[in-house]
């Protein structure tokens, strides 16, 4: 009877936000290694880590939202607001790779010849792979959009359809990313051009990957029936990102594959 009771969700305690910024912090201490060593051993166990801390720190958050009903109203607009801060840190986080570019693009060194990409680098045509990928992240936003609409009227069957076509583009968009990489005439270590060009989409490639898991487990969820009209956060957040990948990748063809050449 002494309790207070509010419409907003007090978290209890759990290692989950410590473990993972911890394995964040080896993770990138082990890509250091392996840039200086060719060491992947780490990496890979701290990737493997991280997978499980996220599944189950998703978990229990599932578990707060349907078994106990801690998912108010207000409670969900807290967590939408904290995905569009989250979204908005990674726009920013593009932004200095695109700053950087620019800069580059517009005012090359004399180093490189004062061109652009310099002449000695055979950079990529466009009007091939480049523009194969952006039909494809187009597409899966269609797709994912399409989900969307199939959810909010319950219809199951159309949004598994759908959220399935979703993670295969996503997996198609990796494997055509990575033949092109395979193809490449130049690499990270050739000039301003290299390190640029596959900083910024090998990032963007892994937050396709990233975007991918956390469809991965919305399909799994909606085979669970995790999902309905009134409680969709989880899907709407995977969505999100997921348009946030798309418009960045419109973003780096225009500047980087088209404007680039």
């Amino acid at each position: 009877m002494n309790k207070k009771f509010h419409l907003f969700h007090i978290v209890e305690t759990r290692p989950w936000p410590l473990l993972s910024s911890i394995g964040v912090w080896i993770l990138t201490i082990s890509i250091v290694i392996w840039i200086q060593f060719q060491n992947t051993y780490i990496i890979f166990l701290i990737i493997i880590l991280l997978i499980f801390l996220s599944f189950s720190w998703w978990k229990d958050v599932i578990r707060e939202s349907l078994n106990q009903g801690f998912h108010y109203m207000d409670v969900i607009d807290g967590l939408k607001i904290g995905i569009i801060l989250f979204i908005t840190s990674e726009i920013f986080f593009f932004v200095s790779f695109f700053w950087g570019y620019f800069h580059r693009r517009i005012r090359p060194n004399i180093d490189i010849g004062q061109s652009w990409p310099p002449y000695w680098i055979n950079s990529f045509d466009p009007i091939n792979v480049p523009l194969l990928n952006t039909i494809i992240l187009l597409s899966s936003g269609v797709s994912i959009t399409w989900c969307h609409h199939r959810l909010l009227i319950n219809n199951k069957k159309q949004s598994n359809f759908s959220l399935i076509l979703t993670v295969v583009l996503g997996v198609y968009f990796t494997i055509l990313q990575g033949i092109e990489y395979f193809q490449s005439e130049f690499n990270i270590s050739d000039c301003i051009y290299g390190s640029t060009f596959f900083i910024a989409t090998g990032f963007h490639g892994l937050h396709v990957i990233i975007g991918r898991t956390f469809l991965g487990v919305c399909i799994i969820r909606i085979f669970k029936i995790h999902n309905n009209m009134n409680h969709l956060i989880g899907f709407e957040a995977a969505a999100w990102y997921w348009h946030f990948v798309d418009v960045i990748w419109l973003f780096l063809y225009l500047s980087i594959y088209w404007w680039g050449k």
